[in-house]
């Protein structure tokens, strides 16, 4: 694949020039497979990191690592208003094992369908509120990504077009086989890859 990304790279990069900076998207279109019973997270970090992640943290006592602290006694008086709007500030949440039982019942409806619920998974639950643990799970989340199918096709974007091209390509390969390894069928789940810059017109790279 990496030789297609390059080829879809140098194309891309010949279109007209725009007076901003555009980013590079990756476009990967799902088959044979229902979401609903077969629902599809993708989680990793990126080799070449563009953007750093808003971090908020479900924590006991305040802590200066985390972009928003929200304690035991704020997660009581927030409103509906404040939950979305929280939601949408924020690209990663943390939370204290102990303050989760509070968090899932008044932050899920909003945060689970968004796949940013707080996942022990992939360590966004930490037993200790040790600062050691808070900073070593900040920092990876700092510059990972968090997908969650919502319909059959991944868009994330991958860079920016100011970077070059063997780290766009290797971002490139980065998210698409994290995407290909956390389907069920892996490969045989998907329909078709694209690469696009923000306001170009997709560039087909692979698959059927």
């Amino acid at each position: 694949m990496k030789q297609k990304f390059q080829e879809a790279i140098t194309k891309l990069r010949q279109e007209d020039k725009k007076n901003f900076v555009q980013s590079f998207d990756l476009i990967v279109n799902l088959t044979e497979i229902d979401l609903r019973k077969e629902p599809v997270t993708a989680f990793f970090s990126f080799p070449h990191a563009f953007k750093e992640n808003k971090i908020c943290g479900f924590l006991e006592s305040k802590n200066d690592l985390v972009d928003r602290t929200i304690t035991k006694a704020e997660l009581t008086s927030i409103d509906k208003k404040q939950i979305k709007n929280i939601s949408k500030d924020y690209d990663f949440f943390i939370s204290a094992a102990s303050l989760m039982p509070s968090v899932a019942s008044i932050f899920g409806k909003i945060l689970g369908p968004l796949g940013k619920m707080p996942n022990p998974k992939i360590g966004g639950v930490v037993m200790k509120e040790d600062g050691s643990i808070i900073k070593g799970t900040v920092d990876k989340f700092r510059k990972s990504v968090s997908l969650k199918a919502k319909e059959l096709s991944f868009k994330v974007s991958i860079g920016k077009e100011s970077m070059k091209d063997e780290e766009i390509i290797e971002n490139l390969d980065s998210a698409f086989n994290a995407i290909m390894n956390s389907l069920p069928r892996k490969k045989d789940n998907i329909r078709s890859v694209m690469v696009k810059l923000t306001m170009s017109k997709p560039i087909r790279v692979g698959v059927k």
